[in-house]
């Protein structure tokens, strides 16, 4: 189907019902239950895994088939949310403008920086990401203030032009401000799923970036990006320039950083300076590695996982905790509650950094190896119940 075959398709339609089906399995507990506060179903997180999602497919083209670890993909990120705001600061709050601009914008970006940086290979090719990334937040932090607007941030202010939006608003195309954050909500005996405009908007093009990341894996470019990672010497060795093929994917891989970028401003109005920190393109590191380097699926779940765990553990409090254990005695639940303190909360960063240790001891593959290791484990106990009804003697 659409020149996939059937392990792709399959991934494909699990992606699908994921992305399509995302409000009602996110939203497990009953709205007034105590464990609600594990519901990650509200549209602003559903945005967030999806956006994420996009960039860490993106960045797994270049890492996982290319074995280039990049440090400095926030800087694609941040220009394809400057690209975003600025469309609605000119033409009007139409995202649809935006989001090409995004994607030209942040590959030129990253066709500029993947032809210094891609000259040397391993830590030190890391390390001209970094460097290259931390250049540009430095410029659009402080530099270049009338194109960024510094610390602030880039917003959109009643007195900018949008030529676009006319003098009648309402009957202007204004697709972020009436479409973007339209939402119905259906209730269900005690539970409340949203669905939100805006996230399924993101959720489509997710799935159409992970189609085309499934095309570019079982293509010959694909093939020739793999053989960059096992032996690129070896590859100099046969005639062939592997540099053009790595640029290209470095080039792509920045687009997708881009895209996911306009999304980001699509969602929020807003681009700063943060958002090519060095601590963002970390956190897309660990997507990569903790879903499954190299993988189709496993940047998807890799940036789901970090993104549930970081906004449930950060919003759970003391109060919450209390009323978690209040069937304990007193000292006891006092006890419970001081043991779990430091990694709810602002400590939220200690309980992802021991869930990160544990995938990478137990699954060095990420989450696509336990579920291998999983369905594995199904599919031999079956496998032994079905040899056992078989030798048994008939009676």
């Amino acid at each position: 189907m659409l020149g996939m075959n059937k392990k792709d398709t399959a991934l494909m339609i699990v992606v699908a019902i994921l992305a399509l089906g995302a409000p009602i399995l996110l939203n497990p507990f009953p709205t007034e239950s105590a464990m609600a506060q594990f519901n990650a179903g509200y549209p602003d997180l559903m945005q967030r895994f999806a956006i994420f999602g996009i960039f860490a497919i993106g960045f797994n083209i270049l890492f996982g088939l290319t074995g280039y670890l990049s440090f400095g993909h926030a800087a694609f990120l941040g220009v394809g949310s400057y690209s975003v705001v600025w469309m609605y600061k000119l033409l009007d709050y139409n995202v649809i403008w935006g989001l090409p601009l995004a994607v030209v914008t942040a590959g030129a970006f990253a066709l500029l920086i993947g032809y210094v940086s891609l000259r040397r290979s391993g830590i030190y090719f890391s390390i001209l990401t970094l460097a290259f990334a931390q250049m540009s937040f430095n410029l659009a932090y402080s530099v270049l203030t009338p194109i960024t607007n510094g610390e602030t941030g880039l917003q959109v202010y009643t007195k900018d032009p949008q030529v676009l939006l006319g003098a009648n608003e309402a009957n202007s195309p204004h697709f972020f401000g009436l479409v973007m954050n339209s939402s119905s909500k259906i209730a269900m005996g005690g539970w409340e799923f949203t669905f939100n405009n805006g996230y399924y908007f993101c959720a489509v093009i997710l799935m159409v970036m992970f189609y085309l990341a499934i095309r570019i894996f079982r293509s010959p470019f694909g093939m020739m990006l793999r053989a960059i990672k096992s032996n690129n010497t070896r590859m100099t060795y046969t005639g062939l320039n592997p540099r053009p093929y790595a640029l290209a994917a470095f080039v792509i891989s920045g687009m997708y950083a881009g895209l996911a970028g306009g999304l980001m401003a699509a969602m929020d109005p807003l681009a700063g300076a943060e958002r090519m920190q060095w601590t963002a393109s970390g956190e897309v590191v660990l997507m990569t590695i903790l879903g499954g380097t190299g993988t189709l699926i496993g940047p998807v779940l890799g940036a789901g996982f970090i993104k549930y765990f970081e906004n449930i553990f950060s919003k759970i409090n003391d109060n919450i905790l209390h009323g978690w254990f209040s069937f304990l005695p007193d000292g006891l639940e006092d006890f419970v509650v001081f043991i779990i303190h430091p990694f709810i909360g602002k400590g939220w960063h200690l309980t992802l950094g021991i869930l990160f240790m544990l995938v990478v001891i137990f699954l060095p593959g990420g989450l696509v190896e336990g579920g291998q290791r999983l369905k594995k484990l199904v599919t031999s106990k079956k496998d032994d119940s079905n040899n056992t009804a078989k030798t048994e003697p008939a009676e």
